[in-house]
C-alpha cells in the first residue's frame, strides 16, 4: 500500500467562482456572550474558507457539546451537532464513506478531553482525514463555570470553592503523545496566525488537532491574557516557525537551546550564542523534540508558551489506507457475500 501523503482536499469537489466569507454565514442569530472569543474563530473560519475554494455541500462541520459546538450552526456548510465528546467519531466514520468531503471537528476542552478523551486519541493515531480544531478556555462554559480538564491546579470555581486538585492536561502534549500527524496552537485574538494555521490544518492529509486558546470573559475572563498583551506577549510567547532558530522576546533576548543532557530549555542568546539556539523542525519524524516544546510554558503565568506547528508529518490517512485495502480485496477475491460473512463458519444454535 502507499504511504506517500497526497493533498488532503484532492478529492473534494471545487466550486465554481469566486466565494466570500459572506457566503459561509448563516441566517442564525450567533448566540455567544458578547466578548466571547468564539466570535473571532468564527470570523476567521468564515474568512479562511473561500481560499479553499470547494464547494460548501462538501464541507462539514461536526461538533459535540458545549459552547463552540454551536458552531455547525452559523456556518453555510453541512454540518452535525452531535453528542458529548463523541464528535471525532462521528467525524472519523463520516470521513472514512466520503471522500469527497472536507470534515471538520469543532470542540472544547471539556467535550474532547473529559468524556471524549478516547474518542479524541483514537482518531488522532488513526490519522483519520479530519480537522479537529479544539477551543480551550480552561473551563465549562455552558454548564456556567465548573473547574475543565485544562484548569490549572488550585483554580476556584463553582466545582471547587477551595481549589481543583486535578493536574490538567496539556492538549499538544497528549496529541503528540498519540503520534499525530499534524498538531498545533494558535490564539483566537491573532487572526492572522489562527489563518495560517488554519489553512496548513486544512493542506495535511490525516488527521490535524489545532488547539486555539479561547477567551470566556463570563466565566473565566483573562485566561490567556498574557499572551494577548502587547505590552508582555513578545517576552512569553514562543513563536514556533519550521526551519528558524526558536528565538523570541520583545528584542529577540531569549531563545530555546538543547541541554546536554537531552533537554529543551529556554536560555538567554547572549550566553549561549545564537548559533547554538534549537532550529525547529516541524517535519521530524520522531516528535521527541516537539513534545519537549509543549512542555516548556508555565500553566499559570504562561511564560514560554510555544505557539505555531509543532507537528506537520507525511502519513498515509487511515481512510485512504481503507479505500486502498478494499479495492485490493475486490481485485483479489472479487465482491463478498454479507449474509455468508455474518453467517459464518462457527455459528451455533442455542
Amino acid at each position: 500500500m502507499s504511504t506517500d501523503s497526497i493533498p488532503a482536499l484532492s478529492l473534494v469537489p471545487k466550486t465554481e467562482g469566486k466565494q466570500s466569507a459572506k457566503d459561509f454565514k448563516t441566517d442564525q442569530e450567533v448566540r455567544w456572550c458578547p466578548g466571547c472569543g468564539d466570535y473571532a474563530i468564527l470570523a476567521a473560519v468564515q474568512g479562511f474558507l473561500p481560499e479553499l475554494g470547494l464547494a460548501r455541500e462538501n464541507i462539514v462541520f461536526i461538533s459535540g457539546i458545549g459552547c463552540s459546538s454551536r458552531f455547525p450552526y452559523y456556518m453555510n456548510t453541512y454540518g452535525m451537532h452531535s453528542i458529548h465528546g463523541r464528535a471525532p467519531a462521528v467525524a472519523s466514520g463520516l470521513a472514512m464513506s466520503r471522500p469527497d468531503l472536507s470534515v471538520w471537528v469543532i470542540t472544547g476542552d471539556g467535550d474532547a478531553l473529559s468524556i471524549g478523551g478516547n474518542h479524541l486519541i483514537h482518531a488522532l493515531r488513526r490519522n483519520v482525514n479530519i480537522k479537529i480544531l479544539l477551543f480551550n478556555n480552561r473551563i465549562y462554559g455552558l454548564t456556567k463555570g465548573q473547574y475543565s480538564p485544562t484548569s490549572e491546579v488550585g483554580k476556584i470555581t463553582k466545582s471547587t470553592p477551595m481549589g481543583s486538585l486535578d493536574y490538567p492536561f496539556n492538549p499538544v502534549s497528549v496529541a503528540l503523545g498519540a503520534e499525530a500527524t499534524f498538531v498545533a496552537r494558535t490564539v483566537d485574538s491573532d487572526r492572522k496566525h489562527l489563518t495560517e494555521v488554519l489553512r496548513a490544518a486544512a493542506e495535511h492529509e490525516g488527521t490535524a488537532l489545532v488547539e486555539i486558546y479561547q477567551n470566556c470573559n463570563i466565566f473565566n475572563d483573562g485566561a490567556w491574557e498574557p499572551l494577548k498583551d502587547s505590552d508582555v506577549r513578545d517576552d512569553v510567547t514562543i513563536r514556533l516557525a519550521h526551519g528558524q532558530p526558536i528565538r523570541f522576546g520583545a528584542n529577540g533576548e531569549k531563545g530555546v537551546a538543547r541541554m546536554p543532557d537531552g533537554t529543551v530549555q529556554v536560555v538567554t542568546v547572549e550566553e549561549v550564542g545564537a548559533q547554538n539556539l534549537l532550529i525547529h523542525d516541524a517535519h521530524a519524524h520522531d516528535p521527541g523534540v516537539a513534545f519537549a516544546l509543549s512542555r516548556l510554558s508555565d500553566p499559570v503565568s504562561l511564560q514560554d508558551t510555544p505557539i505555531g506547528i509543532f507537528r506537520d508529518v507525511p502519513r498515509a490517512s487511515y481512510d485512504r489506507l481503507l479505500r486502498e485495502q478494499l479495492a485490493e480485496a475486490r481485485e483479489t477475491q472479487g465482491v463478498g457475500d454479507l449474509g455468508a460473512l455474518l453467517r459464518g463458519n462457527d455459528t451455533w444454535t442455542v
